[in-house]
C-alpha cells in the first residue's frame, strides 16, 4: 500500500518540522515530568493528574507519528514550478464573487498546511478543486452547502 503524497510549500515544510522538533524536544519532556509528579501523588488508579498527563502523552506521540509520516511523504512545491498562467498548488489566486462583487485572495496549498483563517485553502477543498488548472479570466462554479457560488479568476501569482 503506497502512502498518499503530501504537498507542501517551503513555508509549510518549515512549520511542520518546527512543530515536530518542539513536540520531541519540549513537549515530551514536559509531559514526562507531569507523569512523574502525578505518580508521586500515590495511587494512580484514582489520580486525575496522572490520567490527564497520560492522555496528553498519547496525543503528543500520535501527532509525532502523523508529522513524521507527512514529512516522509512530502513533495515540496518549488516556487519556480508555479505557473502564473494556470492555477496550481503554490499559486496565489484572486477571485471575484460574481453574485456580490467581493474579491478574495487565496493561497492554494496542500491539505497539510491549509488554514482558511489565513486564506490558505487546500487543493482538495471545494474552491481549490474548482479552480485548479484554470486560467486567469475563467469562471468557475463551486458547489457549497448553500448552493452554487460563481467565481471569476482575476489574478494568479506565485
Amino acid at each position: 500500500m503506497s502512502e498518499k503524497e503530501v504537498l507542501l510549500t517551503q513555508e509549510g515544510l518549515k512549520k511542520l518540522e518546527e512543530e515536530l522538533e518542539t513536540l520531541k524536544s519540549v513537549k515530551r519532556r514536559e509531559v514526562a515530568e507531569r507523569i512523574k509528579v502525578a505518580i508521586g501523588y500515590g495511587d494512580i488508579s484514582e489520580n486525575s493528574e496522572y490520567e490527564d498527563a497520560k492522555n496528553e502523552q498519547a496525543f503528543i506521540e500520535g501527532r509525532i507519528i502523523t508529522l513524521e509520516k507527512m514529512l516522509r511523504n512530502a513533495r515540496i512545491i518549488n516556487n519556480e514550478e508555479v505557473d502564473i498562467n494556470t492555477v496550481s498548488v503554490g499559486s496565489i489566486v484572486t477571485l471575484k464573487d460574481l453574485e456580490y462583487g467581493d474579491t478574495v485572495e487565496y493561497s492554494i496549498v496542500g491539505t497539510a498546511e491549509s488554514d482558511p483563517f489565513q486564506n490558505k485553502i487546500s487543493n482538495e477543498s471545494p474552491v481549490g478543486k474548482a479552480i485548479l488548472g484554470k486560467k486567469k479570466g475563467s469562471t468557475v462554479e463551486v458547489n457549497v452547502p448553500a448552493g452554487i457560488i460563481q467565481y471569476q479568476i482575476i489574478d494568479i501569482k506565485k
